[in-house]
């Protein structure tokens, strides 16, 4: 559960311009960068390939978006992505969204699944590859942000929203007093109830005509794509009012998170293989971060499991086929904060017979004997080493 309730807009804004960073970091293969090195962008999501992990951002340069061409990104395989406040996939954002990002060069161009192709465009950031994507409410939550509801104005099935938010440092995120739109679109959530406009102009909430003063009301808005985007402003889709009403939408996102990651299984990366003979081996990897604490928390030593290769999109072959069964002998838990992207929980497991996909910084997926034994969808499956639809390709200019 959500124990403070920091409420602020989905709205993002860039901490890096058209200078891009001097020395963009490339991180090296099977190791977590440091986050200091990441650089940090913000973008509306305008095209997802979830599969792969992948998409496209508009992003926000110089006070504006760019509008001629958009920044193709791709996750790290230990990239985290929060939604609500709450660990997410990429399938859980709607198109629209605006993200922030912290990103690094692609770690092994030529078999990334976006290149970094820039041309000879010197306002096209070469960094396209995600350790992490936020929305707004969740970096607001991370950090502590609150806006405050100042004044609503209806004008018919439209009006208009006064919220600010004072911060205290600079960085990303909206800065002083916000004018928004709202119209009959606009959720809104109060406890576990979902209302609309009509709802509060009825309980005398808001008006049903003119201005009302709203005294500050603490509130979470998630904003969403406005005409005059390119002039900065945005229109509210969604309005909690309560604490109740931002835990209930956590809650919801993590538990869709939790049932997608059972039925995929937990990523992680491989340490070491500790050979031992007739083709045995014990395999430690590094569970990778931005998971829910039950999902940890079901890996257990004793328990029996399966253990199947990946690619670095996280896709897996076959899974519950040419997966390998084993048994967790050890868990451990480094007592130092992790960097981003790994959980610092390290698990040993003992398998019969080991495999090609198993050796030191390879991407693989782990489950426990609880979780089910089942192949996810065909679309989501790799058939073969260079069938990754949408191929690369798609992204070239």
């Amino acid at each position: 559960m959500i124990r403070r309730i920091f409420l602020c807009v989905m709205v993002l804004t860039i901490s890096a311009s058209t200078a891009f960073a001097a020395d963009p970091f490339r991180p090296s293969r099977g190791t977590f960068p440091p986050i200091e090195k990441a650089t940090a962008y913000r973008g509306e999501l305008v095209f997802v390939d979830h599969v792969n992990r992948r998409g496209s951002l508009r992003l926000h340069v110089d006070g504006h978006f760019r509008e001629g061409r958009l920044h193709h990104f791709a996750m790290l395989p230990y990239g985290e992505i929060y939604y609500r406040g709450a660990p997410a996939d990429l399938r859980d954002i709607p198109i629209g969204t605006v993200l922030y990002g912290l990103f690094y060069l692609p770690p092994e161009p030529e078999i990334s699944a976006v290149p970094n192709i820039t041309g000879n465009d010197p306002t096209a950031p070469p960094e396209n590859h995600a350790i992490l994507l936020e929305d707004g409410p969740s970096l607001c939550l991370r950090e502590g942000k609150a806006w405050q509801l100042k004044e609503i104005e209806i004008n018919g099935d439209e009006g208009n929203l006064v919220a600010s938010l004072e911060r205290k440092t600079e960085g990303v995120g909206l800065d002083g007093e916000q004018t928004l739109t709202i119209d009959r679109s606009t959720r809104i959530w109060r406890g576990k109830e979902l209302l609309g406009l009509d709802d509060l102009v009825s309980e005398e909430a808001w008006p049903a005509q003119g201005k009302k003063q709203l005294e500050g009301q603490t509130a979470q808005l998630a904003l969403a794509w406005h005409p005059r985007y390119l002039y900065q402003q945005f229109h509210v889709s969604d309005i909690w009012l309560d604490e109740m009403a931002m835990n209930v939408a956590a809650e919801r996102q993590r538990q869709r998170h939790i049932r997608l990651i059972r039925t995929r299984w937990m990523p992680a990366i491989v340490q070491s293989a500790d050979h031992d003979k007739f083709g045995k081996a014990t395999v430690t990897v590094t569970l990778f971060g931005g998971m829910s604490e039950s999902l940890y928390a079901d890996f257990k030593p004793g328990l029996g499991g399966k253990m199947a290769a990946a690619e670095n999109t996280l896709r897996t072959w076959w899974p519950d086929h040419d997966g390998m069964d084993g048994r967790i002998v050890a868990v451990t838990k480094n007592e130092e904060e992790p960097p981003r992207g790994s959980s610092g929980i390290s698990v040993k497991f003992e398998v019969p017979l080991i495999l090609e996909g198993f050796r030191p910084g390879a991407i693989v997926r782990l489950r426990p004997q609880n979780w089910p034994n089942v192949k996810p969808p065909v679309e989501e499956r790799v058939r073969g080493f260079e069938d990754r639809w949408p191929s690369p390709d798609l992204f070239r200019r």
